[in-house]
């Protein structure tokens, strides 16, 4: 086992290949983001994640949370690395400098954001969680309830959640019945529970700043009648000091699989005479709101997604180096480090692939909302919005998707020893688990992407995609070099499996709906698998161009090129299978109903 390292060098070259960070300095707003910069945060983020939070994994793993009547506590540790993590402005570093953030581009916050996730996943949910609320409340709330709460939030004093699920209403929020009740002063009485509420409730902060969706008592049916209400866990004084405790309780927390630092809650609002909550918005738009924090939670997922990867894979790594065991086929050397075995060695670079491919799509969308939110040309704001929310669902999708198989062939890397839990392979692979389940399935990616992204425009923004992957394979077919050639080949041929089941899509949607239905996974996968591909693409013909120039680390271009080539070669090729299947609908099954499961 190794202790955790921030993969700094690949982060600094996607942040400049893909996100294009160079040319978002150029923004007025990010003008202070300057390349120097750049490098110094990551440098003290990756001190910080290894020697504060990563010793922390194991323990917050075996110990887990604690409940008791009087509230949650965290394991040992967690709130000390909290103060520090604090104190250091880890909490608020792409956050707006107005209310105290250092308003620093998402494309250098999201690698912060990874190393936090890959060092400790279950200590990152908190800040995660609190950024979006942020975001939300940046959105809509009253200037009055920003004064009061943002900066606290920014800073980290406060932390914030998100309040949808309840036990009759999972996914399907029209099913809520959490209400509100007008009170004279302006403000609201909230009754209701809540369960599966991330850091409901802790020990690290005075104060927990809830965001909850309720129904007011004329509110219409379904989803158009729900309302977001900000409720605090201490009542905040007209000074800025803390009040009365207010009537929303954890009344349990969750035994899980995996993340068993981040406590699982069951709320209570109501349980006393109502919990004082006050309307964030228009009323009946709390859906609409909760989906600011909702986007940027479903870009956080993605991230840990690619966080645990990245872990998994440094473990297994490291002990495939350390453990000797065989002979090598291709040498005849004797009891050689497993990591020489070609079947290790390809587990390994699938591992190291995928995540990288899946970094790469996730700093490019940060980079789309740093453009879209800062930019000065409103057409190309647009533009970029649409690129961003189009590549969110594959960005959280896939990358959790690949989480799960990532951390599997970690613990299949260790061998016997992987099903072991004291070489922590198992807990990366139970961790992972429910990344692909919150803040919405694959299932409901996948029909983000098809009716709410794809289809919204019919299927302008898709092109836009399609064209900027069919001139990557162009650049790397005309490159002059064999192993970019073979990329851009592969590459060409998944694109076209990926736009022909996108025109069939469009082609059934409306006489098909079961069809597209059953494909919207596969399809999700599709996608995925080649915006990978293109991504993997661009940092080949970036690595490629350092190399011919003779400048930087010339054995670390050389093998992001080997990883690119292996990524053509083991992944890209699945996209036509993804195609078969998508276009296979449910041409098996749409005649039989029930007795499908007799």
């Amino acid at each position: 086992m190794s202790d955790y390292r921030a993969p700094i060098k690949d982060m600094r070259f996607v942040m400049d290949e893909i996100a294009g960070f160079n040319q978002l300095s150029q923004i007025p707003a990010f003008a202070d983001a300057t390349p120097d910069m750049a490098d110094a945060i990551l440098d003290e983020a990756a001190k910080f994640t290894g020697g504060v939070l990563a010793p922390l994994n194991r323990i917050g793993d075996t110990q887990g949370c604690t409940w008791t009547p009087e509230g949650v506590t965290t394991p040992d540790g967690w709130k000390e690395a909290y103060t520090a993590f604090c104190e250091a402005g880890w909490s608020g570093i792409a956050l707006p400098a107005e209310f105290g953030g250092q308003g620093l581009p998402s494309a250098l916050g999201i690698a912060v954001q990874e190393m936090v996730c890959s060092a400790n996943l279950g200590f990152s949910l908190g800040p995660l969680l609190t950024g979006g609320a942020v975001a939300a409340l940046l959105t809509c709330a009253s200037d009055e309830l920003k004064a009061t709460y943002l900066e606290k939030m920014v800073a980290g004093e406060w932390t914030g959640t998100m309040n949808l699920t309840e036990p009759q209403a999972g996914s399907d929020l029209a099913l809520l019945r959490s209400r509100a009740e007008p009170q004279a002063d302006g403000s609201y009485r909230i009754f209701g529970q809540k369960i599966f509420i991330s850091y409901g409730d802790h020990d690290m902060t005075d104060n927990i700043v809830h965001l909850v969706l309720a129904r007011l008592p004329d509110a219409p049916a379904g989803v158009k009648g729900i309302s977001l209400f900000l409720v605090p866990k201490f009542m905040v004084n007209a000074d800025g000091s803390l009040g009365a405790r207010n009537d929303a309780h954890c009344v349990s927390i969750e035994h899980k699989v995996g993340i068993h630092a981040s406590a699982t809650c069951v709320m209570a609002f109501g349980d006393n005479g109502g919990a004082v909550g006050y309307l964030l918005g228009q009323a009946n738009r709390g859906l609409e709101y909760m989906f600011v924090m909702m986007n940027e939670a479903r870009l956080g997922v993605g991230v840990q997604g690619i966080a645990l990867g990245e872990r998994a894979y440094q473990r297994a790594l490291a002990y495939a180096r350390e453990r000797k065991q065989g002979r090598d086929a291709l040498t005849g050397e004797a009891l050689v480090s497993i990591d020489k075995h070609p079947d290790v060695r390809r587990m390994l670079m699938l591992m190291k692939s995928r995540v990288e491919a899946c970094r790469a799509m996730a700093y490019y969308t940060a980079s789309l909302l740093d453009r879209a939110h800062a930019g000065s040309d409103p057409e190309q704001q647009k533009r970029d919005l649409f690129l961003a929310e189009f590549m969110i669902p594959l960005v959280k999708g896939g990358s959790t998707e690949m989480s799960i198989d990532v951390t599997s062939l970690g613990v299949q890397v260790h061998g016997g020893m992987g099903f072991i839990e004291e070489t922590g392979a198992a807990q990366h692979w139970r961790d992972s688990r429910i990344t692909t389940i919150y803040e919405g399935t694959t299932g409901i990616q996948a029909n983000d992407l098809l009716f709410r992204k794809l289809m919204r425009d019919q299927g302008a923004t898709a092109k836009i995609v399609f064209g900027e992957v069919h001139a990557t394979a162009k650049a790397l077919a005309a490159s002059g070099k064999p192993e970019l050639a073979a990329i851009g080949e592969k590459l060409g041929s998944a694109l076209q499996a990926w736009t022909s089941t996108t025109e069939w899509l469009a082609a059934n949607v409306k006489t098909g709906l079961g069809g597209v239905l059953t494909a919207a996974v596969p399809y999700l996968h599709l996608a995925v698998t080649v915006t990978g591909g293109w991504m993997m693409g661009k940092e080949a013909l970036a690595a490629a161009g350092y190399l011919d120039k003779g400048e930087g680390d010339a054995a670390f271009f050389r093998a992001k090129i080997a990883s690119a080539r292996f990524y053509a070669d083991q992944m890209l090729p699945q996209a036509a299978s993804f195609a078969e299947t998508a276009k296979a609908g449910d041409a098996a099954i749409a005649a039989l109903g029930d007795e499908l499961f007799a």
